[in-house]
């Protein structure tokens, strides 16, 4: 596949994270919990922080500055590496879905909450997903890669 197909995913994914929050927003009251099944709700949380809620105080700012430079590698990464552009545009769309967030709100919007009886894992988004799938086929891509060794030592 060319790089324009990768990166209209990327695009693709950007505008469903943003129309599924978007719904969250209009549909579900801050703190409200839709039940879906057992184990599953929809909710309308913000996130000020990072990944599960850490580094909350560290301010907007910081997030966007950090934010905007992942993008910039990313997308160097992205036009530089031939190895996995799908990896690659799904952690771009992520950053930029959550990225679009924390500039219009303040903070990201999550809104998908599952759970084990009292065990939850923090509520996520789509972005997110995007991101931890787009990481874990690069994972899975340098697992199956070979090892290349190499005689440097003698």
């Amino acid at each position: 596949m060319k790089k324009t197909a990768y990166l209209f995913i990327a695009s693709a994914v950007v505008m469903i994270d943003q129309i599924t929050k978007y719904f969250a927003d209009n549909l579900i009251s801050p703190f409200e919990s839709v039940r879906i099944t057992p184990f599953f709700h929809l909710v309308n949380v913000r996130n000020t922080g990072v990944a599960f809620g850490m580094f909350k105080d560290w301010g907007n700012a910081v997030f966007i500055i950090v934010s905007i430079a992942a993008i910039a590698v990313i997308v160097y990464m992205f036009f530089k590496n031939k190895e996995d552009p799908l990896g690659l545009s799904l952690i771009l769309s992520g950053a930029a879905g959550n990225l679009i967030d924390r500039i219009y709100y303040g903070s990201v919007r999550d809104f998908l909450d599952f759970f084990i009886n009292r065990f939850h894992w923090p509520a996520f988004n789509v972005a997110d997903s995007a991101i931890t799938i787009g990481i874990g086929l690069i994972f899975i891509k340098l697992l199956r890669s070979p090892v290349v060794q190499t005689d440097s030592y003698e």
